[in-house]
């Protein structure tokens, strides 16, 4: 073959390419031909001195690949056996662990903190003490009201110190003060309706006694009213006091429930108003984990049934947990069913907040290849099993599921296929002799 208008072949351009010439002899080339061949001689040295200092190290490369795994010592390996088996449908999903109670701590009451326990991350249990505010003002507060309510149960005619408040309304000093004047009073009615029925007094007496009989009453009756009323002040000051004994009470705080500090938000000798936060607790076990599931698969879920939660940068290590709650509804939008977890975190391993896959174990049964996990292997980001044709090893790429004690679900590959055990860094055409 020829180059257009060159007139040189191919084996003659590669011959020029090894060649070095010197100024004579391409001075006796410019007065033997035109200088359009010689424009053309220079293209083509261009074109092929590119071709020809690639071609040897592409040429090796091929070789290489070729025959490298060829070329390598036969390897040792073992073989088992991919199988069909059947196991039970698992629902894979990711998700997001929560704490399952998160509550914001603060008093009651206001006043400026005295004392704070705990800090970020500090480890608490039910009822354990927290912060404390100062107390000179409600004990004062509580002093007041304990006077107040001795004065009250004086003034109903009961010792100072008591829990005891029944009273009887006739028997107290003012009613019986007012019952006297009412009775003298009704005594003067009377005895005078007689006198003046005899003509020995005036009806103008008659008149006068009866007004004064009506004053007696009323004060009778106002007596009585006035004692009511000294009982339910007495009912007041009680309350008041239960009020400045539990303000007291309030002056300390307390754990909610066992679980961590999440977040501190007061500091020592702040001064803080009434529900202003404290610290922020949650609960670390068990920890609630939410997924969605798409509905296709939603089918053979159930309360109850088992959850493996998988946990980034933990080493894989699986969690154990059961589904607690099922939302009524699919979302419209996402097709999906809402589901809720309590994952079990005694050890107190897990953090809410965490990135979390839950593989929920159905009741729906399928049969599915399983290999020997240590048949599967990784490279860059693929997984892979070796099998053996005519003596050497032939990789093949699958896809990895669940995984069952030492066995491991995969796609991309027959049952009854040999795979290599433990192939390790086994290539693919290398050599292979079978042990036993």
């Amino acid at each position: 073959m020829r180059l257009a208008r060159g007139g040189l072949t191919v084996a003659e351009h590669q011959n020029l390419c090894s060649q070095k010439f010197t100024k004579i002899e391409y001075k006796k080339m410019i007065r033997a031909n035109d200088r359009f061949a010689i424009s053309l001689l220079l293209l083509s040295l261009l074109f092929l001195s590119g071709a020809c200092g690639g071609s040897e190290p592409q040429v090796a490369a091929s070789r290489g690949r070729e025959g490298g795994a060829v070329n390598l010592p036969a390897k040792q390996v073992k073989l088992g056996v991919s199988e069909t088996r059947r196991l039970a449908l698992t629902v894979t999903a990711p998700g997001t662990l929560a704490a399952d109670e998160q509550a914001t701590s603060s008093f009651k009451v206001a006043g400026r903190m005295s004392e704070i326990k705990v800090d970020l991350g500090s480890r608490v249990t039910k009822g354990q003490v927290i912060a404390r505010l100062e107390t000179t003002e409600f004990k004062v507060r509580l002093q007041q009201a304990e006077a107040a309510l001795q004065q009250a149960r004086v003034r109903l005619g009961l010792p100072p110190q008591g829990a005891d408040d029944r009273i009887e309304t006739e028997n107290t000093a003012t009613v019986r003060q007012a019952r006297a004047v009412l009775e003298e009073a009704k005594s003067n009615r009377e005895r005078t309706i007689q006198l003046v029925s005899q003509g020995i007094q005036s009806k103008a007496e008659l008149d006068r006694v009866e007004s004064a009989f009506k004053v007696a009453d009323s004060r009778y009756q106002d007596a009585i009213e006035e004692v009511r009323n000294r009982q339910a002040v007495l009912l007041q000051r009680r309350s008041e006091l239960a009020i400045a004994q539990q303000q007291l009470v309030e002056t300390t705080l307390y754990a909610p429930f066992d679980g961590a500090v999440r977040e501190r938000k007061a500091s020592l000798g702040e001064y803080l108003n009434s529900g202003a936060p404290v610290v922020t607790i949650v609960r670390l076990h068990p920890l609630r984990l939410r997924v969605e599931v798409p509905e296709r698969e939603a089918q053979g879920i159930k309360i109850g049934q088992p959850v493996r939660v998988l946990v980034e940068d933990d080493n894989q290590q699986p969690y154990s947990g059961r589904v607690a709650r099922l939302s009524p509804a699919f979302q419209e939008q996402s097709r999906t069913l809402i589901i809720e977890a309590e994952v079990d975190n005694q050890q107190g391993r897990l953090r809410p907040g965490s990135f979390a896959k839950a593989e929920i174990h159905t009741t729906t049964t399928s049969d599915v290849v399983m290999v020997p996990a240590s048949a599967v292997v990784t490279f860059a980001g693929i997984q892979k099993v070796f099998s053996v044709k005519d003596g050497k090893a032939l990789e093949k790429n699958v896809v990895v599921g669940r995984r069952e004690n030492d066995w491991i679900v995969v796609e991309g590959l027959d049952a009854g296929v040999s795979v290599v055990l433990s192939p390790g860094n086994l290539v693919s055409g290398q050599p292979v002799s079978i042990s036993q």
